[in-house]
């Protein structure tokens, strides 16, 4: 048993000893009160528009550029709908005639570009296509014509605003949780998991207090680099940070914590134990969130501004959770001391619990013995476990949903939608932009009429920036009343604009191979005519993620592959854990397969998701793996390999295990908000952490490294070290007291 310290005067003076964490709280105290004072305007520098978040290299950047040249500013489709179960009579559609025209009064509607009242061929529903100005918040100015719609009721007609306005405000009423229900949910959460670990009322409000400081901080400084136009903020990535964040300084605080603990028994000063607390957890802790902030920093590499977004802003958050872990706490425990742990407070030279000894209790000493004795059969049991749940990994369908599934459960924008096609072609008011030279006007528009696809075509008219005149193959058709000359078409910089209205819904898989045939028959006549549009937007989103994830998982791998190297001082047992976390994420993904396809019906996901669960589950899979394996190699110095693992896998199997289930259970409250892309990464997520925690880390990593022996660190020196005998092993493990971790 180690002994405990001489009481002996501190060579630090009195007065430091109280002012270094008097300073530190009140340098985190202010930059949790400027922080919380950034969430309120966190919102306001998010964008959930998808056409922010393409490269300027693709199609759809580049169309949209130019298509506010053509039409005098940047507008957003938006489209009313009114639809009644019998024809609409003369009455119903003057009521709909003077409600467009109050609505296109309202700030934030281009009142000059509002088409007139459509009427279906079979005269139940019309369509009215509202642009609205980009600049001004369009979620906001979709919010007031609802509310206008509610207010102003037309007996016996329903009402829908649609398009990608409606689908955008849509988007956004379901990230208005994030603030308040994701994060009350989160921190709920892992309230109740410390509660239960450390049976203290005090303790983990000091470390959700951590938490917390380490979130406003991160808001504070993510707000201000948005604000300057540094980065891009879109709601997902917003949620993403709170509960990194939040994860990620529990588990680091759980660490720390742990150490903290230990001290305690074995020094009697408080400023004593936080020292050896801060030697013993900040190599471990640094390593592993360092680890994090890398893996997310690969991220950059991406073309997609959403996934390269991602990287800085969680890396951010990751710095700040090993801050307020590596200081904050601390602090605050250097000030509580023993009363932190009330009513099982650690007294000084208590002994410390026995683990491993004849009287030992729990799980891991269990588990240590099982290894011990079937190490072959435990990791090959584990593997086959794991290889069986990869089976589902092929039927997960990540090649992109239409942008009205983004939003689950109650959705006016999708219902409009689907009333829409009912009536009207489905690409009405969201058609496709192509963009080309004027001496091609009449080709262009032939390739266009020639598709099934597509069910109509107009040219921007010179006479309106905002006007159109329909085309056909016999030319460019007049616009007004019978006999009045054709319109000429607007251009610019000799480049004329067309609309074509597809026959299929403008978020629909149909629609998008209608925009990829017309991109390679109209490349084939000339090479810089461009297609855009809200389909073409869907289609370079999902090509460039697609290409995100290809690029970026091997950069990942390799990128962690070389951290581990240089941290274990080995080739193998890097391979291994990079092999291992690889494994357990095609395990999850197989499942997750499963669960979306069988159980909740989901219809595909977002090619961002796996590469997302990708660097969530391996990055934070690593971490864990990096506390036990250094911890193994530290054992392993001093008492061998073998004895070494069984050693390390009994210390820090309950702080781990416990770092796992609260980092499950932040990223499970991901599924509280109504996004399918965030219900889908938090099953992901949470699923492959508990996986990982119960399964990798606890029994695979070990047996397989046990079964191996000291060649697990080749080729290092330590992987030369003779083998113990396992009986020796056995009887040491069995009357001794495990390295404290």
């Amino acid at each position: 048993m180690k002994k405990p310290r001489s009481t002996q005067p501190s060579r630090v003076p009195t007065w430091l000893r109280v002012l270094i964490p008097t300073v530190l709280i009140l340098v985190w105290f202010v930059m949790f009160g400027a922080g919380g004072a950034s969430f309120g305007k966190i919102s306001d520098v998010s964008s959930n528009d998808a056409a922010q978040q393409l490269p300027a290299s693709a199609d759809a950047t580049k169309v949209q550029a130019l298509e506010s040249e053509f039409r005098g500013g940047d507008t957003l489709p938006g489209i009313l709908i009114f639809e009644s179960e019998n024809r609409l009579t003369d009455a119903d559609t003057t009521a709909i005639n003077e409600t467009v025209t109050a609505l296109s009064t309202l700030n934030g509607v281009v009142t000059d570009s509002v088409s007139p009242v459509i009427i279906s061929d079979d005269g139940k529903a019309a369509e009215v296509f509202l642009p609205l100005d980009s600049e001004i918040k369009p979620a906001d100015t979709v919010e007031e014509i609802r509310a206008y719609l509610d207010a102003h009721h037309i007996d016996g007609v329903t009402t829908y605003v649609t398009g990608p306005a409606g689908l955008i405000a849509d988007l956004t009423g379901a990230f208005a949780g994030i603030d308040g229900i994701l994060l009350l949910t989160a921190l709920g959460a892992v309230f109740i998991i410390l509660i239960i670990v450390y049976r203290s009322p005090l303790l983990p409000l000091i470390v959700l207090g951590t938490s917390l400081a380490a979130l406003c901080a991160s808001v504070l400084v993510v707000v201000s680099l948005a604000q300057a136009g540094v980065i891009t903020l879109t709601g997902q990535t917003q949620g993403i940070l709170f509960i990194l964040v939040i994860g990620a300084a529990t588990d680091y605080s759980l660490l720390y914590v742990s150490r903290f603990r230990e001290a305690l028994r074995d020094n009697e000063r408080k400023w004593d134990a936080t020292w050896v607390a801060l030697r013993g957890g900040f190599e471990p802790i640094v390593a592993s969130g360092g680890t994090v902030i890398v893996a997310l920093l690969c991220l950059l590499f991406s073309d997609l501004n959403s996934n390269k977004s991602l990287g800085p802003v969680a890396a951010i958050g990751i710095v700040f959770a090993l801050l307020s872990a590596l200081t904050l706490l601390p602090a605050l425990l250097l000030w509580a001391g023993r009363t932190a742990f009330w009513p099982i407070r650690p007294k000084f030279g208590s002994v410390h619990p026995d683990l491993t000894g004849p009287g030992a209790r729990g799980v891991w000493p269990k588990v240590a013995r099982l290894i011990s004795k079937r190490a072959r059969l435990v990791w090959i049991a584990s593997t086959l476990l794991l290889v069986v749940a990869s089976i589902g990994v092929f039927q997960f369908k990540a090649d992109g949903v239409s942008q009205s599934d983004f939003v689950l459960g109650t959705s006016e924008a999708r219902d409009g939608q689907a009333v829409l096609s009912e009536h009207f072609p489905g690409g009405s008011g969201t058609p496709a932009i192509v963009i080309g030279p004027e001496s091609e006007l009449q080709q262009m528009a032939d390739i266009l009429l020639a598709s099934d696809g597509v069910d109509s075509v107009s040219v921007i008219a010179a006479d309106s920036v905002s006007g159109s005149a329909p085309v056909t193959t016999e030319g460019l058709q007049p616009v007004g009343p019978p006999g009045t000359p054709a319109a000429e078409p607007t251009v610019v910089n000799n480049d004329v604009m067309l609309q074509a209205t597809l026959t299929d819904a403008g978020d629909s898989t149909a629609a998008e191979n209608t925009v990829r045939d017309l991109r390679t028959e109209l490349s084939a006549l000339d090479e810089s005519i461009l297609v855009g549009g809200t389909t073409a937007i869907a289609v370079d989103s999902n090509d460039t993620a697609i290409h995100d994830r290809n690029l970026i998982i091997p950069i990942i791998l390799g990128v962690i592959l070389i951290i581990l190297m240089l941290l274990l001082r080995s080739i193998l047992a890097p391979v291994l854990l990079v092999a291992t976390v690889v494994l357990s994420f095609a395990a999850a993904l197989g499942v997750s397969a499963w669960v979306f396809n069988g159980v909740l019906g989901f219809p595909g996901a977002d090619p961002v998701v796996p590469l997302f669960g990708f660097v969530f589950l391996v990055a934070l899979g690593i971490d864990y793996n990096i506390f036990l394996m250094s911890r193994v190699r530290e054992e392993s110095i001093l008492h061998g390999t073998r004895e070494g693992i069984l050693r390390g896998l009994v210390a820090t199997g309950g702080v781990i295990t416990s770092a796992g289930i609260v980092l499950a259970a932040t990223f499970a409250a991901l599924g509280v908000l109504p996004i399918l892309f965030l219900a889908q990464l938090a099953f992901i997520v949470a699923f492959g952490v508990l996986l990982d925690t119960f399964l990798v880390r606890s029994l695979l990593v070990p047996a397989l490294a046990y079964d191996i022996g000291p060649k697990i660190w080749w080729p290092s020196k330590l992987s030369k070290n003779e083998v113990q005998h396992e009986d020796s092993v056995l009887e040491e493990l069995a009357h001794s007291k495990p390295a404290k971790h």
